[in-house]
């Protein structure tokens, strides 16, 4: 026994946390940032240096690692491919005038960008949201807001934010079922950030089109978004029906999916091979895989130290509630780093291994659910969160001032989720 196993498991992790913040805090990359708290997880639990480095060498070639990153990787580059071409700008313009409602337009432009996960991608919504709020008298903040918030609408539940497939991943979830139930969540985003453009006068908001267009040229340039949703998401079914033994079944279909969208943004847009190279070794991908990559090998030496099980043994003893540690765990890492990969990488081993000892693993859903939302809820608050921090400085505007549309809504998102939790833990005690 060593001096380590003398100080509680709880006060460990929490020095692991506060090491791999203050990195983050310093600009290290987040993968390093997690690497160094690899690093320093397996000292604290006072793992074996051999021991170490099998278990990072096991963690990294894992079909679930590479896959993932996969992924990660083919979204980066559908998603650049769509920019770098101007696909997803010929999508705004197509979708002009479609929809006549003045308070729909307004938030329809960052909602519609958010369904690729582009890093910063409310930079890239705010033009749109600017023009849109033109002649309203909204203040920076206002508008800051509406595109912070609806740019966001679609990360609890949507299949092609890494985060999501994360959470899938760690817990064993079926990710169609996953969708179906996290869907809900996006209806009270989305009336929660209502509210604030709710009694927002729009008489000084003038319609600009003279005629409807037509729906076809707008869905010509989502093709490829549908692709990944509907044909990732059903050949991912089918794969787990014929090979229920092939455990990337679903990221298999997203794989598909994903390439066959890029082939055609590619094809479509006339893209010249030196463009498609850049987009494919575009430093940001590959720096986004190494995250990936950093944050799977630190919930593997997670596992392989004993970590969780010192944790979860501890936290048990404490009596605390399981669902308030839910709460509470995932959002003040969210709040602390800005990331949903990073609190559902670095918490969710832990908590899954509190509901299984717990002996409640038949409501592993409701409590991932939860998790999910409450830390995603500290992302929205970060004061690191890029989009956040872009889109402020877009509309020349501020935290504080920001903050004052932005804490109450996430508050809410949070009781939503408990009171979502309660109904899930009922629905499926009736069943």
């Amino acid at each position: 026994m060593t001096i380590l196993d003398h100080i509680p498991a709880l006060l460990r992790m929490a020095l692991v946390f506060v090491i791999v913040l203050y990195a983050i805090r310093k600009n290290l990359s987040l993968g390093n940032a997690f690497m160094i708290g690899t690093l320093v997880l397996s000292i604290f639990f006072a793992m074996p240096i051999q021991a170490t480095v099998k278990s990072i060498f096991f963690s990294i070639i894992h079909l679930k690692t590479l896959s993932l990153a996969l992924v990660v990787s083919l979204i980066l580059v559908l998603s650049s491919s769509m920019e770098s071409t101007g696909q997803m700008r010929r999508l705004l313009g197509r979708f002009r005038g479609l929809v006549r409602s003045p308070r729909l337009n307004l938030v329809i432009f960052p909602a519609l960008i958010g369904l690729l996960p582009m890093p910063g991608g409310a930079v890239f919504s705010a033009p749109m949201v600017k023009e849109m709020g033109a002649g309203l008298k909204l203040s920076g903040a206002r508008l800051s807001f509406i595109n912070y918030w609806f740019r966001h609408i679609w990360e609890y539940w949507w299949p092609m934010y890494p985060g999501v497939l994360l959470a899938t991943l760690i817990a064993d979830i079926n990710l169609s079922a996953f969708v179906v139930m996290m869907f809900p969540l996006t209806f009270v985003a989305v009336y929660l950030g209502s509210r604030s453009i709710k009694k927002v006068n729009l008489s000084g908001l003038r319609q600009t089109w003279p005629e409807r267009p037509s729906l076809g040229p707008f869905m010509h340039e989502l093709a490829p978004i549908l692709m990944v949703i509907i044909l990732g998401l059903g050949l991912g079914i089918v794969l787990s029906a014929i090979f229920p033994e092939l455990t990337i079944a679903k990221e298999g279909g997203l794989v598909v999916s994903l390439l066959i969208a890029v082939a055609w943004i590619w094809y479509e847009n006339r893209l010249p091979g030196d463009k498609r190279r850049a987009i494919v070794l575009n430093g940001k991908m590959l720096n986004m895989v190494y995250m990936v990559i950093a944050i799977l090998v630190f919930k593997g030496i997670l596992g392989d130290s004993h970590a969780v099980e010192a944790i979860s043994s501890e936290l048990i003893k404490l009596h605390i509630p399981l669902v308030l540690i839910t709460v509470i765990l995932p959002f003040m890492v969210g709040l602390f780093t800005g990331i949903t990969i990073a609190f559902v990488g670095s918490t969710f081993p832990i908590l899954i291994s509190l509901v299984h000892a717990q002996g409640e693993t038949a409501f592993m859903g409701a409590y991932i659910m939860i998790g999910l939302t409450c830390g995603f809820a500290g992302v929205l608050l970060s004061p690191l969160h890029l989009c956040l921090l872009l889109s402020n400085e877009y509309f020349d505007t501020t935290l504080n001032h920001i903050y004052r549309y932005l804490w109450l809504p996430c508050v809410c998102l949070v009781f939503a989720s408990m009171g979502y939790f309660w109904i899930l833990r009922e629905v499926h005690g009736w069943l």
